[in-house]
């Protein structure tokens, strides 16, 4: 395979149907966006591979939504991984790419307790918050941090707020390519065409009749095919996404849409910043000046780095 071949398919998420088959899906494949991302911080291992499945989780549930503008995972923790946020944006225009950013919050000084990445976020939440954007209320749904993986509870996050059947499988490495270590993610999302979903980006789907006893066979088969994918074929560099969409469901007939391809990007700006400090007095910034005299504030997304006169902040700037 050449490089420019995979290229093509490395940071995009391809949309998929199986025709023979009541399911569509998602497959997404992230490289250099997902190492943009984990590279704006010097992460411990357990911590950057939460991190990672967020990420792949947030590009999956993201683009397989009728999104406008942004969705997010906010994933809370007693545990000392105490935060992990992930941005997705929509395209803004027909053949422009998605923009994912995502950060963590950890307690170093309890990593080394004992128990998986995923038990040490603890007891707490998985939230997935959608924004259409201005003049609009966000949508919220929060389940538990429960089965063992954030891919379980993104399957029950689907399960309880919009009764749709849904299954992820996940594969995430770290390699040594000679360059010092880089992380690789593939992803793969079914769910069951919904009937009627608010947020179902169901536009390039085409619906196909199939009763009840069939939906039930056709799902069941495809999990146990889905199964059967191995992390060479999710994050190796040799089968392409169509290809292994082939491998594993040509006898459901898949039929696969234009990918979407995927960026690191944030969407901080010095101006953002001001509106955010916009809700605090004079003597609330006075206590945030610095003894240079300036007030700073970092991007917890990029590590973009903002230093402002204490006068031209809050609610009496201007």
């Amino acid at each position: 395979m050449s490089i420019a071949s995979k290229v093509a398919w490395d940071d995009s998420i391809l949309p998929f149907q199986l025709d023979k088959a009541d399911i569509k899906g998602r497959m997404a494949r992230l490289d250099g966006t997902l190492n943009q991302i984990l590279g704006q911080h010097n992460y411990p291992v357990e911590v950057a591979a939460m991190v990672a499945e967020a990420v792949m989780l947030t590009a999956l549930i993201g683009q397989n939504i009728a999104l406008r503008w942004k969705l997010s995972l906010q994933i809370r923790g007693d545990g000392p991984i105490r935060l992990i946020a992930t941005d997705y944006y929509a395209p803004k225009s027909e053949g422009e790419p998605a923009q994912i950013r995502a950060y963590a919050s950890y307690d170093a000084d309890r990593l080394n307790a004992a128990g998986t990445p995923f038990e040490k976020i603890g007891k707490g939440m998985f939230a997935v918050v959608i924004d259409q954007g201005k003049d609009t209320t966000p949508y919220q749904g929060i389940t538990p941090l429960t089965g063992g993986s954030l891919a379980n509870c993104a399957e029950a996050y689907f399960a309880q707020s919009e009764q749709l059947p849904t299954r992820f499988s996940l594969s995430i490495a770290q390699t040594d390519e000679g360059k010092g270590s880089h992380w690789r993610a593939g992803g793969i999302m079914l769910q069951h065409m919904p009937k009627a979903s608010p947020f179902a980006k169901d536009a390039e789907i085409d619906t196909i009749d199939v009763d009840v006893e069939d939906r039930s066979d056709n799902w069941n088969r495809a999990m146990i095919l889905l199964d059967t994918v191995e992390t060479t074929e999710m994050i190796g560099p040799h089968v392409s996404p169509d290809q292994l969409l082939r491998r594993l469901f040509h006898e459901e007939s898949p039929r696969v849409y234009d990918a979407q391809m995927v960026r690191f990007g944030c969407t901080c700006g010095e101006e953002k910043v001001r509106q955010a400090m916009s809700i605090y007095s004079a003597k609330d910034i006075k206590h945030m000046t610095t003894e240079q005299g300036t007030v700073t504030a970092d991007c917890q997304f990029c590590g973009a780095h903002y230093v402002f006169a204490p006068e031209s902040l809050g609610k009496d700037a201007g």
